[in-house]
């Protein structure tokens, strides 16, 4: 986009700004500036500039040596101008420069402004307040210093600022721009676009990046509008969080000449007679520092209007070419009108921009008006035949879309609390999602992708979802993006959707956020209004208020498990631990409890105490009465029966599976297969619960079974020459019909699945599995499959099929198939999950010379990733032929390996162990090959794989026995 002719208005605003700043800059000649130690020193100054090598005195005891801002002073206004010194034919950018005007209102006299700053440099700073009659006055500046260990540069002032004014506080600033290895603040991509080498400048904020690109009050309770400007090349496009409403030129003559507001920013020399571009946008609305956003790039977009708002999708102007952005732009205004009419709260801003960055380390980013995302999480590849591409492509935009609301218009008052964002975008995410494509049931797969992956992290405990620990440095914020906090986050969103009911949730919801529009919350805020609209109906009784019973949630580390008896109807808690008897925690939570009695759905009721009898809940002797707790999983929390109940529930299943819903059958055999391996039933409660597969038609229970024999470990399996025939013989005829019900429909026309992304998913587990245990058909269509890709290679192939078609492809082939596939994955028009499934699949022939030039082509192939090739060693050393040409390769290059990737070599040694003596043999490897201060972790691995390794084998060892006692059953 060409930058427009200066307007009159601009003019006025360069004249008042550089008269302004002219003045700043005077005032200030009496101000000592020290730079501190947290910043690497910029280029040479101008003359006059702090001493670089200046180190900060000893300071008194203050307010800079708390984490948290003290409440002295509150943000109004930001106007900020900022330049990333990024040009074509200049040096890689290293330093970005700006100005910022903060008005903020003192609550409390203080002679001290505190700001957050991480790495910035100071060339001049001002306060400015109330003079008499209306005018302003000067507030005299003792000194400036920075107080690294917090964060923060301190401003000493040699008078009070009155409780109740309004002041402005002025700084000239520098600033680094951060590789990707540490993204946070702004930061440098390089790509390719066009045939040639590109670069753009984007910010990534959350949680305290701001204070590495200006300073401010970096708490997102602290909420101000803003006024942004960015100088940029004209050759770029500049975004912000706002539309622009400006595009005028500056012209770098020299710095004698040049317009002093600006040039006092840089401190290097960009004086190259470029003219360049400054793009001011639209005041803000209130909103936290962590959320504004700036990207500057060589980008091309689309776009579109949704109920009069601008959605543009920007990328490399390949892919917009190409129409890679097509997908993200035909989804992102449905799901903002759903969410619209979802919460009844219209979309705030008047423009959004969705940014597909080459590179970013967080899949995405809700920067109000301006979201940034990894490539792969905007653009939808042509070249991929699967849905399960759209599929994360669609859940990646609605998740961050519903942050417009939750996040961006509310916020959380602390990351304490963190979960208020997460927890909710997740949840309303899905929903967003099944309104787009509801092809999947809702149920089963919010069941399986949030609360069945969550649960066995949040049974070691670490985190609960409302912190107490308000005082997290910036250091340790990060943890609180953590699987707990989203998903758990979502699974307990949903349990109090549905005890209250979907209407009185989303009344309590639109409640809430117009209550706290522009502001921040609590949970206890959100309990509030919930209770209200309770209150306010008077149709719903619950054993306690709100916020005591979901207190008991959030702010609880882990969850439940309730044990029942249905003989006398008595149903207890306990906390569920990864390992029964390994914690003390005493935890009772108040547990909504849905259940079924014969196929019945039964009133809710609640369990809010440690035990409770629950009369209702007897059964009698008779195999046609039964009783399954938490239909549909919609509680958080996991249940145990007694052992004659699990064997009764087996032997229902077998006669007639579908008479318990689909999800409660995934979640009894989640529910077995966890408690057994916590020690909380015994060994055989899963098995006996498999029994009846072969009636199972349901793929995502079939999913739920093969996870958990896989994480028993194939290659444990593999390498016990005992254990395959058994489970092979067992579970043949068990996954034989759900294949072939299959069968025809891949044999005759694989595009008839890409329409449906729940099969093609799914069943990419029964065909591997299938293969994996020998079926022979299964065998015959992947060679059929892969002869017909063979002989004409324009085919496409099924990416979520591409895994077990090109491994046993290249298993039952020669080195022709293993060429071929080679070829193919060298070539770039694949897409990347099809290249991946191709790459393992090169590990999977059976000839060991084929082993050993593939390792040979990693080794001599600078093209190919030091991840890839980690991976084919992981990959070779994993079959029972590669094992020892694995380990042969490894140790005879391990310099080398080592060098290209130190974390992942390291990480890649427990591929090669499956007995005692295989960890020994490594660990002697580590002692006398592993730099020091890499061997404790490499030994720390090694010790954690031994021991579950150990423990495998005695799982092992009772799985054969059971298996050749149920054999024939």
């Amino acid at each position: 986009m060409g930058a427009k002719v200066r307007s009159s208005f601009s003019l006025l605003a360069l004249l008042v700004l550089g008269i302004l700043y002219g003045r700043c800059a005077q005032e200030l000649q009496d101000v000592r500036l020290r730079q501190g130690t947290e910043a690497r020193p910029p280029p040479p100054c101008a003359s006059g500039s702090p001493n670089a090598s200046a180190a900060p005195p000893a300071r008194p005891p203050g307010p800079w040596d708390e984490w948290r801002l003290p409440a002295h002073l509150a943000p109004a206004h930001y106007s900020l101008l900022l330049w990333p010194h990024l040009a074509p034919g200049l040096p890689e950018p290293r330093t970005h420069s700006g100005r910022v005007n903060i008005k903020v209102r003192c609550r409390q006299a203080t002679a001290t402004v505190l700001l957050h700053s991480a790495g910035l440099t100071y060339r001049s700073a001002a306060v400015w307040g109330p003079g008499a009659h209306g005018s302003r006055r000067s507030v005299p500046v003792a000194e400036l210093w920075p107080a690294p260990q917090n964060e923060y540069v301190v401003l000493e002032l040699r008078e009070n600022l009155s409780a109740g004014a309004l002041y402005e506080v002025q700084l000239a600033f520098q600033g680094t721009i951060h590789s990707l290895w540490d993204p946070h603040g702004l930061f440098l991509n390089t790509y390719e676009d066009e045939g040639e080498s590109r670069q753009l400048i984007a910010s990534q904020l959350a949680p305290t990046g701001a204070r590495r690109v200006y300073p401010c009050f970096d708490e997102p309770a602290l909420k101000a509008t803003f006024s942004i400007s960015i100088v940029h090349h004209p050759s770029y496009v500049a975004l912000s969080n706002m539309p622009a409403i400006d595009v005028s030129e500056y012209q770098d003559v020299n710095e004698s000449t040049a317009s002093g507001w600006i040039n006092e920013t840089a401190d290097i020399n960009l004086t190259t007679g470029i003219n360049w571009t400054v793009t001011t946008y639209e005041t803000s609305p209130k909103m936290s520092t962590y959320i504004t956003a700036f990207v500057v790039c060589n980008f091309d977009h689309v776009t579109r209007t949704e109920r009069g708002k601008k959605i543009r999708i920007w990328a490399r102007k390949t892919a917009v070419q190409n129409g890679l952005v097509d997908y993200a732009l035909n989804i992102s205004g449905p799901v903002f009108s759903f969410m619209e009419d979802l919460f009844d709260i219209s979309y705030t801003l008047a423009k959004t921009d969705f940014i597909a960055l080459p590179h970013m380390t967080s899949s995405a980013m809700e920067n109000w008006g301006l979201i940034t995302f990894q490539e792969e999480n905007l653009l939808y590849p042509l070249q991929d035949t699967s849905r399960k591409w759209k599929k994360m492509i669609l859940h990646a935009i609605s998740h961050e879309i519903v942050h417009q609301w939750f996040g961006n218009l509310v916020t959380m008052a602390w990351w304490n609390e963190l979960w208020l964002n997460e927890g909710f975008a997740t949840y309303f995410g899905y929903l967003g999602e099944h309104y787009i494509d509801s092809t999947e049931p809702l149920d089963q797969v919010f069941s399986y992708k949030i609360v069945l992956a969550v649960m066995p992290s949040d049974a070691h405990m670490y985190q609960a979802l409302s912190d107490r620990d308000e005082k997290r440095q910036s250091a340790t914020l990060s943890r609180l993006f953590s699987q707990v906090t989203y998903q758990k986050g979502a699974a307990i969103v949903r349990m109090l959707s549905n005890f209250l009911t979907e209407r009185l949730f989303i009344k309590a919801l639109s409640s809430y956020l117009n209550a706290f529009a522009f502001s921040n919350t609590i949970q206890d805020d959100l309990w509030n209004h919930i209770q209200k609209v309770i209150d306010e109906e008077n149709d719903l009784q619950l054993p306690a208020p709100v916020k005591v019973i979901m207190d008991s949630w959030t702010c609880q580390a882990g969850f439940p498990l309730l044990t029942a008896n249905f003989s006398s109807g008595k149903i207890s808690q306990e906390t569920f631990y990864v390992r029964k008897g390994k914690s003390s925690a005493n935890n009772t939570w108040i547990i909504p409890i849905s259940w079924m009695r014969n196929g019945t759905m039964q009133p809710l009721v609640w369990l809010d105490s440690s035990s409770k009898i629950f009369s209702e809940m007897e059964i009698t002797d008779s195999e046609h009465d039964w009783i399954i707790l938490n239909v549909n999983m919609i509680g958080y929390y996991r249940i145990n029966y007694e052992e004659t109940y699990w064997r009764k529930i087996a032997k229902w299943l077998e006669k007639d599976p579908k008479v318990i819903p689909a999800v409660n059958r995934l979640q009894l055999m989640e529910d077995a297969f966890q408690l057994m391996r916590a020690g909380y039933t015994a060994y055989d409660t899963p098995l006996y619960l498999t029994k009846y597969l072969g009636k199972e038609d349901d793929l995502i229970v079939w999913k739920v079974v093969l996870n958990h024999l896989e994480a028993g470990s194939w290659k444990v399996i593999q390498s016990d020459n005992e254990l395959y025939p058994v489970l092979k013989k067992y579970f043949l005829p068990r996954i034989s019909p759900i294949y072939h019900q299959y069968e025809d429909l891949l044999r005759q026309n694989l595009d008839v699945l890409t329409d449906d992304y729940s099969p093609i998913f799914l069943i990419e587990t029964i065909l591997e599995t299938a293969c994996w245990i020998g079926l022979q058909e299964c065998l015959d269509l992947a060679s059929e499959i892969f002869t017909k890709w063979m002989n004409n290679s324009s085919l496409e192939v099924s990416a979520c099929l591409s895994k077990t078609i090109c491994c046993y492809g290249v298993q039952q082939g020669s080195d022709k198939e293993w060429d071929f596939v080679w070829k193919m994955f060298k070539q770039n028009n694949a897409g990347l999950m099809v290249k991946y499934n191709m790459f393992s699949a090169l590990s999977c022939t059976r000839e060991p010379w084929l082993l050993q030039r593939f390792l040979q082509f990693i080794l001599n192939d600078f093209a190919i990733s030091p991840q890839y090739g980690n991976k084919a060693i992981e990959d070779v050393a994993s079959s029972e032929a590669g094992r020892e040409i694995a380990w042969t390769f490894f140790r005879e290059n391990w310099l080398h390996l080592y060098n290209r990737d130190v974390f992942g070599t390291v990480n890649a040694l427990s591929s090669f162990a499956s007995t005692d003596i295989d960890f020994q043999m490594l660990q002697d490897f580590i002692n006398n090959t592993v730099e020091p201060k890499r061997r404790e972790h490499a030994s720390f691995k090694m010790t954690l794989e031994a021991n579950a390794n150990k423990k495998e084998k005695e799982s092992v060892t009772k799985m054969i026995k059971w298996l050749k006692k149920n054999m024939d059953d």
